[in-house]
């Protein structure tokens, strides 16, 4: 393949899930093991990125045996090959870790997911790029990657660098991937050339010490396609990735660099079908996002009612939002809660801190008689909207008829991190995953001891 007979210093083969990345880099990492002087080292971010079930430690398992290599897992996790040659897995988890390897000499470095890297630790290591003596291979990176967008926090640098084999709907230019270019660093800017030549011209007029070499860098697009086996001892792989959000989507199935998390790209409001009324369903759940604002234009509080699933489809039957101060939100919540009547659980959102805990617990106490949860949030609120945006672009969400829909579909479709007021679409999520997943898992069984310790989950007749 491309990634792997190319000559640049820096090859970076990246775009769609599935496409056989680590294979190809593993593939890399063996190539010189003949070479009792050559060592190789596989960067993750993290490391349960290597050791994990399935990551690249057990993957490897798959490949260096084939090449009578012995595993070993102290002082770090390493192949050693019959020749005396290594392969090393490593972790950069913190920017300063780079500093780790100032003395190191990498024959060859292996970046998987360097999207996930700070851009101080690629360029860094880079300059550990050189060989002991006497290894007779020219020290080369080696990068894989999934799409970012140019204004992701960690890895839009990496858009930028490979941005001339980009085109402006967001796709790799065909007939760029695989093409050479070579850079010099000038200040803090890369200029870019077509050709060695061209650029060691440039280095001439730039009064460049003639001592310092361009460097030749190319972008390889990885496709499925380029992974039969995998579709082959997964045929409903392809199937799992088209199910994604269309975010993720965009990204991991058609390998786009430009679709971001951004208000209109991650929801949009013609996804919800209003009809008249809702079916009867066993399950029913009302949701609350609370905030304490009394008037004003802050946040609100939000309490969405979902009923399902019936038939695969989810409906939102009610929402009850508006700005009240603590006392009068929890008189709303307890209205609400009469007129749901018993069949209809309540989740009520705990945010982080003793005082989502203690605002909770209070909600929890006044509804003695109801089955009631907490529902502790945690992790980043898009992310946490993916299942929920899935469905609704199914179509498989529907919202009754009602005053608040307008209001709903206007959230909706500003959603996203940057977004203003999202209150209603925030609780939508989180009855929407509380149904989906919590209730339709099977019951645990718990014992009095534990549940004694945090019944704020776990209503009376889940404890033995």
């Amino acid at each position: 393949m491309a990634y792997s007979a190319s000559p640049a210093d820096i090859a970076i083969y990246g775009g769609q899930a599935g496409g056989g990345k680590t294979y190809a880099s593993l593939m890399e990492a063996a190539r010189h093991t003949d070479n009792p002087r050559f060592g190789a080292v596989i960067f993750r971010r993290v490391s349960p990125s290597i050791t994990d079930e399935g990551g690249l430690w057990d993957t490897s398992h798959e490949v260096f045996p084939l090449l009578d290599a012995t595993p070993l897992k102290s002082p770090v996790h390493q192949w050693v090959f019959p020749s005396g040659a290594k392969v090393s897995f490593h972790h950069l988890q913190h920017e300063w870790d780079k500093l780790k390897w100032k003395s190191a000499q990498i024959p060859l470095a292996i970046w998987d997911q360097l999207e996930e890297f700070e851009e101080g630790q690629f360029w860094y290591l880079l300059s550990r790029m050189r060989a002991p003596p006497g290894v007779g291979i020219r020290p080369y990176v080696r990068a894989t990657c999934n799409p970012v967008p140019p204004d992701d926090p960690t890895g839009g640098w990496l858009h930028s660098l490979i941005g001339w084999w980009i085109g402006k709907d967001g796709y790799p230019i065909e007939e760029r991937c695989g093409l050479l270019r070579w850079f010099y660093r000038n200040d803090e800017d890369l200029v870019w050339f077509d050709s060695e030549a061209e650029a060691l011209e440039w280095a001439k007029s730039a009064d460049v010490d003639t001592r310092i070499r361009p460097l030749s860098l190319t972008f390889i697009r990885a496709q499925l396609e380029d992974n039969p086996a995998l579709e082959k001892a997964d045929p409903a792989y392809r199937s799992k990735l088209a199910s994604l959000p269309r975010v993720e989507r965009m990204r991991l199935l058609h390998g786009n660099w430009l679709i971001r998390n951004v208000a209109g790209e991650l929801i949009d409001r013609s996804w919800f079908e209003i009809v008249e009324a809702a079916p009867a369903a066993i399950q029913s759940v009302r949701y609350w996002d609370k905030a304490g604002t009394a008037g004003g234009k802050g946040a609100e509080s939000a309490g969405p009612k979902i009923v399902g699933p019936v038939g695969g489809l989810w409906y939102i039957t009610d929402i009850i939002h508006g700005r009240w101060g603590a006392l009068d939100r929890e008189r709303v919540i307890m209205q609400a809660a009469k007129m749901d009547g018993p069949s209809t659980i309540i989740i009520t959102e705990q945010e982080p801190g003793s005082g989502g805990k203690e605002s909770a617990e209070r909600t929890i106490a006044m509804l003695a008689g109801w089955e009631v949860y907490a529902d502790r949030v945690t992790g980043d609120k898009v992310e946490r909207s993916g299942p929920f945006r899935a469905q609704a672009e199914a179509r498989n969400i529907k919202l009754v008829r009602a005053d608040w829909n307008d209001a709903f579909l206007r959230q909706a479709q500003n959603f996203g991190p940057e977004a203003g007021i999202k209150d209603m679409v925030d609780a939508a999520v989180g009855a929407f995953n509380w149904v989906s997943k919590e209730l339709n898992r099977p019951i645990p069984r718990i014992s009095m001891a534990s549940a004694l310790e945090d019944t704020t989950q776990i209503p009376a007749w889940r404890i033995e």
